[in-house]
């Protein structure tokens, strides 16, 4: 039977201007990669930042390893890619490999340091990302795509089962975000890990997540992209042609 990663009931999360999520109700399984669409201001963030802990829940019940979100303790187990490349100081004065190491520090009880073991982990996780060549440049001295995979490699240091990734490829150019859409299949399919990837394109992500999760404050879909693409309720609410475009299967 498969093993439930993420687990929401009715969830429900506002702000001051009022509700920005209502009864979303989701199972997330092992090995599911999710891309979680939908138009601007429609709650993907916040959904994922509440399964994260870092903004309140109003109403309803969020489960990640079976473990209430607000009570998680292992966060090993879940690697985050954040929002926006602007929270990362392009002055800061740490090389690729200090800035991945961080991921490892980050778990670790005083004294905090690298050991041989973990920086020989560092070099593999850069290997695997195709980033080793960077190991001794300054995090700032990286284009766009060359930091996000370097963060992708903080993220993933841990070796997570969950990977949770909030607008990754916003500010990548076109091939750039192909490539990036495509190394986080080859994660999700060899490392087995799970993902949950927020993202404002829903065609591109269609070629590579095996389900899709579209909300506007309430969920209107979560299914596979093939159960979307021959929905009759989601041909009416977006029209065919947009319908088959955002599926990718036909």
């Amino acid at each position: 039977m498969p093993r439930e990663i993420v687990r929401t009931e009715n969830l429900c999360c506002s702000y001051r201007t009022g509700r920005v999520l209502e009864d979303i109700s989701v199972t997330v399984e092992a090995g599911d990669y999710v891309g979680i669409v939908g138009p601007n201001g429609s709650g993907k963030s916040t959904l994922v930042r509440a399964l994260l802990g870092l903004c309140a829940i109003s109403d309803g019940t969020a489960l990640l390893f079976g473990v209430p979100c607000g009570r998680f303790g292992e966060w090993g187990r879940v690697g985050y890619l954040p929002q926006s490349l602007d929270q990362l100081n392009p002055v800061f004065p740490a090389t690729v490999a200090e800035t991945v190491g961080l991921g490892l520090l980050s778990l670790k009880r005083f004294p905090c340091r690298l050991t041989g073991v973990d920086r020989n982990t560092v070099d593999s996780m850069l290997e695997e990302l195709g980033v080793y060549h960077l190991k001794h440049k300054l995090i700032g001295e990286l284009s766009g795509g060359q930091q996000q995979r370097v963060l992708l490699a903080r993220a993933l240091v841990n070796e997570p089962e969950l990977l949770i990734l909030d607008e990754p490829t916003a500010a990548l150019d076109p091939e750039t975000r192909e490539r990036f859409y495509r190394l986080i299949a080859d994660i999700n399919r060899n490392r087995g890990v799970t993902v949950l990837l927020v993202t404002h394109d829903s065609g591109a992500v269609g070629q590579h997540a095996s389900k899709m999760l579209y909300l506007d404050k309430r969920l209107l879909f979560f299914g596979s992209f093939e159960q979307f693409c021959l929905s009759p309720e989601m041909s009416a609410l977006f029209g065919e042609h947009s319908q088959h475009l955002m599926c990718h299967r036909h």
